[in-house]
């Protein structure tokens, strides 16, 4: 039978009471294997009641205790790497070594979050009039909350709760509900890492659950990632109810292919870059501008690589690709896979039709779908406007760098770009005129490592501030400065103008 998948309230499962469940499914096989419970808003009001009981004690607490907390989780996650991993492989699809990539880069973030007694440090300046002093310091909000998506189910929540928790404040979780398990077990390491109850809290549901986080008082700030659509939608409402919010959207992220750049390197950048993990990456690349006449000499690799790639069961070690993440999702694949055909771009490699190569080993009702490639497509196509989510790889022609350039600042989405070449004044100019976020340069998923911080630009970032780092850091703070002066210096009579230099 298909285990129930619960919430994580105050420190223990928390049983669902909406009487509202979704199926997850293995996507390699087309099993249900769970049903997860969709809280409903009294359960969203348990949770954060919890998280703002919780929050006196832990923000009082020194940054030294909670960096050691972090510590021991660190430790939890790096003996539970793998156990992470497949719990990610059975809901997502996604390939075993992915998903340990996948958990490795959370652990990255919460090495950093470890950190936090020095991140925390304020300024201070001495005499900053006669006889003041003036200082600033960095405190938590209160209750925050993260809504995250389905294909990083372990990585994107440790972009926000370990700095958001390191820094004070208390966390609620909601995470997708197609792979709801993951966040269950983070839960469960961050108790035995010595979490105090209520500090970290996990429900799980959809709309009315989002909802409820948004409207609720005492949750004062929201972190997101997922479509632009629903960031705007996030962000809009947030900010309605006077929320700090941070919400990361959709990308059609590019790879410039100059004429001199190294064509196998290129063709195993955008295999990898276009089709690991089916394409449901944030930084996937969907987009390939080919410049001149190198069209010419890469198509064909790509073409045979592309027919030839290893789509299998992600726990299958020689997978390079698993299947997609729901039925849902592939139909609406394959819808752009016949989009395109019909306005016009060239169908050089067609995944639609692909039954697995594990076949009659039970997975003839996975969710299976082959890398796709088109060829001559135009700015004027939804397959070039509209985020795809899936194995679909597009190629644009362009004549030189500057229509390349002028090609990618035009899109709505200004997530990540990559653009290889052997010429550094071309890397140089492409790096400084390109309007995007996230810039790699023979670097096709320039993901930022965990003290640098992770954003795009345009309708791929709703919000001030970019996720993890520093960023985040600030994101889950609030400075607070503070003017002293003591009875011995004050003058005599009143001040009626502020505190001058003097």
């Amino acid at each position: 039978m298909p285990q129930a998948i619960d919430h994580y309230i105050h420190g223990q499962a928390v049983a669902n009471s909406s009487g509202r469940t979704q199926d997850v499914t293995n996507p390699a096989t087309g099993k249900v294997t769970g049903r997860v419970g969709l809280a409903g808003a009294d359960q969203v009001a348990a949770a954060v009641a919890a998280a703002q009981a919780a929050f006196p004690a832990w923000a009082d607490t020194p940054p030294i205790r909670r960096a050691r907390v972090m510590f021991k989780f660190l430790e939890l996650l790096n003996q539970h790497r793998d156990e992470l991993a497949h719990l990610i492989t059975a809901e997502h699809g996604k390939v075993f070594t992915d998903a340990q990539g996948e958990v490795t880069r959370g652990i990255d973030i919460v090495e950093f979050a470890c950190g936090i007694p020095q991140l925390l440090k304020g300024d201070y300046t001495e005499q900053v009039s006669t006889g003041i002093d003036n200082w600033t310091l960095r405190q938590p909000l209160g209750v925050v909350a993260g809504i995250t998506p389905f294909n990083f189910p372990v990585m994107v929540p440790m972009w926000m709760f370990p700095v958001a928790i390191a820094a004070g404040n208390t966390f609620v979780l909601k995470p997708s509900p197609t792979d709801p398990s993951p966040s269950l077990r983070i839960a469960e390491l961050l108790k035995e890492a010595g979490l105090p109850d209520g500090v970290f809290n996990v429900v799980q549901g959809d709309k009315v659950a989002v909802d409820a986080l948004l409207e609720h008082p005492d949750v004062k700030a929201i972190s997101f990632v997922g479509s632009t659509p629903i960031a705007n939608y996030i962000y809009e409402t947030g900010a309605r109810h006077g929320k700090r919010v941070q919400a990361l959207g959709g990308a059609k992220n590019h790879m410039v292919v100059m004429p001199d750049a190294d064509i196998d390197q290129a063709v195993d950048a955008l295999i990898g870059a276009g089709y690991g993990s089916a394409g449901e990456r944030c930084m996937a690349i969907s987009v390939a501008v080919l410049v001149g006449d190198v069209a010419d000499k890469l198509l064909p690799k790509l073409i045979e690589r592309t027919k030839t790639l290893k789509v299998l069961d992600g726990e299958n070690l020689a997978a390079e690709m698993g299947p997609i993440v729901t039925r849902a999702a592939h139909e609406r694949i394959s819808g752009y896979i016949a989009l395109g055909e019909q306005e016009g771009a060239k169908l050089l490699v067609d995944g639609r039709g692909f039954k697995g190569a594990e076949a009659g080993q039970g997975c003839d009702d996975g969710f299976w779908l082959g890398g796709t490639l088109f060829d001559h497509v135009t700015p004027e196509m939804r397959i070039y406007k509209e985020e795809i989510f899936g194995p679909v790889l597009g190629c644009v022609r362009v004549k030189d760098l500057k229509e390349a350039v002028d090609l990618i600042n035009a899109h709505e989405f200004g997530n990540g770009v990559a653009c290889f070449t052997r010429d550094g004044n071309v890397a140089r100019e492409f790096s400084r005129r390109i309007q995007v976020g996230m810039v790699g340069i023979n670097v096709p998923i320039p993901v930022p490592m965990a003290w640098h911080g992770f954003g795009g630009w345009k309708r791929s970032l709703f919000g001030d501030m970019h996720a993890y780092g520093e960023e985040g850091v600030r994101f889950y703070t609030k400075q607070k400065s503070i003017m002293q002066r003591w009875p011995e210096s004050i003058g005599k009579g009143a001040e009626f103008v502020m505190p001058t230099a003097k």
